[in-house]
């Protein structure tokens, strides 16, 4: 019913920059919460940061300051800027979307994931 597309991931220097992007599609009423986890190799999943419909935003303290969500209601999607990347960055990034869909059931979508590294 909804479709996820990640994209911005790749390969960057410690100190770089990278922008994701995640554009969700489909039988959309309204989106509620976006966000970003990531998942590195042996680690649980963690969020990353996440915004509400209404703006509200919330980041892990690791990525306080370096980080900036963002999302784009028009065109149902979110954004995540990553500046001064460290090696410790270097995960898989999730972008989680929570939808509304057609029917007014509200469900969590999940993009598939994009392989960010940082390299030291």
């Amino acid at each position: 019913q909804v479709q996820l597309v990640e994209s911005g991931g790749g390969l960057v220097q410690a100190g770089g920059s990278l922008r994701l992007s995640c554009a969700a599609s489909g039988s959309i009423f309204s989106i509620n919460a976006m966000g970003w986890y990531r998942q590195a190799p042996g680690n649980q999943r963690e969020l990353v940061a996440a915004i509400t419909s209404g703006g509200s935003i919330n980041y892990a303290d690791s990525v306080k300051g370096r980080f900036t969500i963002s999302r784009d209601n028009a065109k149902n999607t979110v954004y995540l800027q990553m500046n001064s990347l460290k090696p410790e960055d270097t995960a898989v990034y999730y972008c989680k979307v929570v939808v509304t869909v057609t029917s007014r059931t509200t469900f969590d979508y999940w993009g598939q994931g994009t392989q960010v590294t940082v390299s030291s």
